[in-house]
């Protein structure tokens, strides 16, 4: 069984673009290379290490749905704590307390224009990464860049096409990556969408499993070999507790006889947790290691095809976590020293978290990975 590592702050990552820089481990980590995921967790949330404490109440509304943040719970409070009560501190949930350096790291994070991708890519963009932005509004990509180039000083922020409702795109976007790039140590696939009316992508599958899942499953797979030349490497999957309502319905993978838009989300964030299990199976004695994890509810741009869900965030805002701090569990799984090792794991609050039976079942895992390379055309062995 995997032996979960106690936190520590370590040494900062090792500088060069070569293949030999490594993750150094923080004092007390602890790790094996045998895999059994989940097997020590409990039922519970737990508390999370490292509150972080919460702002000021809000003082007025501006904007659009991204902007309704009161002041002290925009992402400046997470790097500027502030004196609040306990129940806030709880709201805010884990943080990550890595002071790692990734100079010379080359990061992917796919949806990183808005809401905790974003925050994802401002994080490790300061900490020295040369980090990639992929997203399918370059637009929108290319002024949150600028922005967190002009704030952390880092210019090696890049932002390149990728629409994962279109395996065309991610196919040319994996091209031009390998044709630009000689090194990728870190891919997060964080983009997602939820609660969409009924539709397709460009290939024809439901529009939430193919985003949420198949597009990163695709995506995952043309760049897993840079991965594997550049160990060690992470593969960090946004996922949700939403994962706890969903089943793999492979009688009706599509939604095509019967379809829910919050039952289809919680199926593609459970085919999210199902393929990290056996995705980290398959990858022992890489050195590349996979997990996923729940962002908490975030204030976020997500809920955005629900009238009704946009409403409710608005008026329960005040309860729900900013992009900031819900971007702290990726950039946990993304930089901690005493994960290097640790894989086939499922976070929340930057701490192991329980998941669901159905999210346990390997034969579900490993019938959904062959009905995945089916659908996309590929030979995934």
């Amino acid at each position: 069984m995997l032996a979960e590592a106690r936190p520590g702050a370590g040494p900062a990552f090792s500088s060069g673009r070569g293949g030999a820089a490594h993750w150094p481990k923080g004092p007390g980590a602890r790790g094996s290379s045998q895999w059994k995921p989940w097997s020590h967790l409990t039922h519970g949330r737990g508390g999370a290490r490292g509150r972080s404490p919460r702002a000021e109440p809000r003082s007025g509304k501006s904007g659009g749905l991204g902007d309704v943040l009161p002041v002290s719970r925009s992402r400046q409070g997470c790097d500027q704590p502030l004196q609040a009560r306990a129940q806030w501190r709880y709201v805010a949930g884990g943080r990550c307390k890595s002071t790692a350096r990734l100079e010379g790291k080359v990061v992917i994070i796919t949806g990183a224009n808005t809401g905790i991708g974003k925050e994802t890519a401002r994080d490790l963009a300061r900490r020295g990464a040369r980090v990639i932005m992929a997203c399918r509004d370059t637009a929108k990509a290319e002024a949150a860049a600028s922005e967190i180039r002009a704030e952390t000083g880092n210019q090696e922020v890049i932002v390149k096409k990728l629409d994962l409702a279109d395996t065309k795109s991610i196919r040319e976007f994996a091209e031009r990556f390998l044709a630009e790039e000689k090194e990728l140590h870190i891919l997060i696939n964080n983009a997602g969408v939820m609660l969409c009316p009924y539709s397709k992508t460009a290939d024809g599958f439901e529009m939430q499993l193919g985003v949420n899942h198949l597009g990163h499953f695709l995506l995952t797979f043309l760049l897993l070999e840079r991965l594997k030349q550049c160990a060690p490497a992470r593969i960090v999957n946004v996922s949700s507790l939403a994962h706890h309502g969903g089943w793999i319905r492979f009688h009706d993978l599509q939604g095509e006889k019967c379809y829910n838009r919050g039952l289809a989300y919680c199926h593609s964030k459970l085919a999210n947790v199902l393929f990290t299990r056996e995705l980290a199976r398959r990858l022992q004695g890489t050195k590349v290691t996979a997990n996923a994890l729940h962002p908490g509810s975030v204030y976020s741009e997500l809920v955005r095809h629900s009238f009704v869900m946009t409403w409710l965030w608005k008026i329960f805002s005040f309860f729900l976590k900013t992009p900031c701090e819900g971007a702290q569990t990726s950039i946990y799984c993304a930089v901690a020293e005493e994960l290097e090792s640790v894989t086939g794991q499922y976070f929340s609050d930057c701490q192991p978290a329980y998941i669901s039976p159905r999210a346990r079942d390997d034969e579900t895992a490993k019938k959904l990975w062959g009905v995945s390379c089916e659908l996309l055309g590929i030979q995934w062995d």
